[in-house]
């Protein structure tokens, strides 16, 4: 029998080649692109690790330490490349491993494609050891999944896999397959997947929803534009900064949005949302025309709906028919790719100035500088502050580092206050906040950008959650950035505790570990911080360095996050104090 190690192109041009279903699903791989994959194996999956093993020049496999810790690495990866992630792992325990990053791509739109092994067949509903429904369970989770029981079904249905993870509204697919499959032996051909019958991935836009919504903002005179990650994934990057400098509307950003527009661009206002900037949550109750580009009205940027932009004429660019009208009612929807829905309206809008309008944006901001931003990154006090170390982190990277951001104080402070000057910047876990993002997604992250400079910003208690992925950082010596703001609580609870529980902190102080031992525990070289005098130049240390770096800061640990919009409460309620 003809061996299959020549180059994955040319299988396409061998029509009747017998091979096993472990071996096909390396093909699948090499056939979409694959070149890198994070997983963990185990009984159900080995046949599919075997075969791997024989494509290690061509197919690279990173040994995460917990299947979670591979979905998000997958994420970092797939965020950064626009790529699709790839994890894979056993049945039973390590399938339902995979459901939180399933659930955080879901949330988040991200492409990843998640392969588990399952057992025989025969087997399927008996217990049998190491047996799970994770159809069942990951339904829920995945924008599609499948469980392959024949051989013969693998190429179509990896083909499908990888097509719907990134066409559209990107998402996670789960294909799980059962041992038999991966054994059986089947002839094999592979031809990609361009589409599937009743899924249409990209609405057609209506151009006469595309006129009414220009002539709605060409007689606008306080027009409001909030976009989100619908930019950056469908790469609207020039279109949006063509949009908002001809019609010179001030533009604010979800924190999924975040990056898709320099951060100190002129008509950028900031940030929306729970602890976003002051002057574009006041003001969105008082523009006359609100313009939602590719995002989802997400209630952490909305607050209390009945009191959301009820003044306002609302126009919603979207590329996902679901989010029409689900959480705001839109005067005019306008469906479609956010690239080419833009460019179809960029003919049709007036140039402008709005400069009056503006200039209350400005307003908003000096206030809240003068209340909040001053004090956070140019402190008085005695304590290190969040704020004053991402700051440093901006002035030695240039604006140029790629963020990725755990869950929790950290995360808002990051969101708020890291400069940007390229895209795909800033990767969190915004939708369903998964603490223990941060730390495999950067390492996902470096890997899918190693041109770029990778820093996770992590909290003490999120940082725990998946601090055994050091020891992949100190296996394939990956040389991402980690910073630790320590403040020896779990901040976000414990800053709800204290203005809405009447102070009582239960359940989150933390008792921690000496964290620069363990990062030296991996060879990883480790600092730590705790009086401002030291900041500067460790942090120049870290970024100057072309190694793996850990640096732990010690900062306040009653320090909160302001502004702040009360769980609740409408936009035009955010409090700065």
């Amino acid at each position: 029998m003809e061996t299959l190690k020549e180059n994955s192109t040319e299988i396409k041009k061998k029509t009747s080649m017998k091979i096993t279903g472990a071996e096909a699903i390396i093909h699948c791989l090499l056939e979409e692109g694959v070149d890198l994959l994070y997983g963990y194996p185990g009984g159900a999956i080995m046949p599919v690790y075997d075969e791997l093993y024989k494509f290690q020049d061509r197919l690279t496999h990173i040994l995460t330490r917990h299947e979670q810790g591979a979905t998000h690495a997958a994420q970092g990866y797939a965020r950064i490349s626009g790529k699709v992630g790839v994890a894979m792992a056993t049945s039973g325990p390590g399938a339902t491993n995979l459901v939180t990053g399933l659930a955080d791509a879901q949330i988040d739109s991200t492409p990843m494609v998640c392969i588990t092994g399952q057992v025989p067949r025969h087997l399927l509903g008996s217990d049998a050891f190491q047996e799970t429904d994770i159809i069942g369970i990951s339904t829920p989770v995945t924008k599609w999944n499948y469980q392959i029981t024949k051989a013969s079904e693998i190429p179509e249905i990896m083909a499908k896999a990888f097509y719907i993870a990134k066409s559209g509204r990107p998402g996670p697919v789960l294909v799980d397959i059962t041992k038999n499959a991966q054994f059986d032996e089947f002839e094999f051909s592979y031809e990609k997947c361009k589409g599937v019958r009743s899924y249409k991935a990209v609405p057609t836009p209506d151009m006469s929803q595309i006129k009414e919504a220009a002539e709605v903002i060409n007689a606008a005179k306080k027009p409001f534009i909030v976009w989100g990650q619908g930019i950056i994934l469908g790469k609207a990057e020039s279109e949006l900064r063509a949009f908002v400098e001809k019609a010179g509307i001030p533009a604010a950003w979800t924190i999924m949005g975040a990056s898709a527009l320099d951060t100190d661009h002129p008509l950028n206002v900031g940030m929306v949302g729970m602890h976003g900037n002051y002057g574009p949550n006041i003001l969105t109750n008082e523009c006359d025309v609100l313009i939602a580009v590719g995002m989802r009205f997400d209630d952490r940027v909305t607050g209390r709906l009945e009191d959301y932009a009820k003044q306002a004429t609302v126009l919603h660019f979207e590329i996902d028919p679901a989010e029409i009208n689900k959480n705001v009612n839109a005067d005019v929807a306008v469906l479609g790719n956010a690239k080419e829905t833009l460019g179809l309206l960029l003919p049709l809008i007036n140039s402008n100035k709005h400069e009056a309008w503006h200039n209350q944006f400005k307003e908003k901001y000096q206030i809240e500088y003068d209340t909040v931003i001053k004090n956070d990154i140019h402190p008085t006090k005695e304590g290190l502050t969040m704020g004053e170390v991402i700051e440093e982190i901006n002035i030695a990277s240039e604006h140029k580092a790629a963020i990725v951001t755990d869950v929790g104080q950290h995360q808002m402070i990051a969101c708020r206050y890291a400069k940007f000057k390229e895209s795909k910047s800033n990767i969190t876990s915004g939708g369903l906040g998964t603490m223990g993002f941060a730390l495999p997604a950067a390492i996902g992250a470096k890997m899918g950008a190693m041109d770029r400079e990778v820093v996770a910003i992590i909290g003490d208690g999120g940082y725990q959650m998946t601090i055994q992925e050091l020891g992949v950082i100190f296996q394939h010596n990956i040389p991402v950035k980690i910073v630790v703001l320590n403040n020896d609580h779990l901040g976000m609870v414990r800053q709800w505790q204290e203005l809405f529980f009447d102070k009582r902190y239960a359940s989150t102080v933390m008792v921690n570990p000496d964290f620069v031992k363990i990062a030296e525990g991996y060879h990883i070289e480790a600092k730590r911080v705790s009086e401002r005098k030291d900041l500067k130049a460790a942090v120049q240390e870290m970024m100057a360095s072309d190694k793996p770096y850990f640096l732990e800061v010690k900062v306040e640990k009653e320090d909160n996050v302001f502004p702040m919009i009360p769980s609740g409460a409408a936009v035009s309620e955010i409090r700065l104090k």
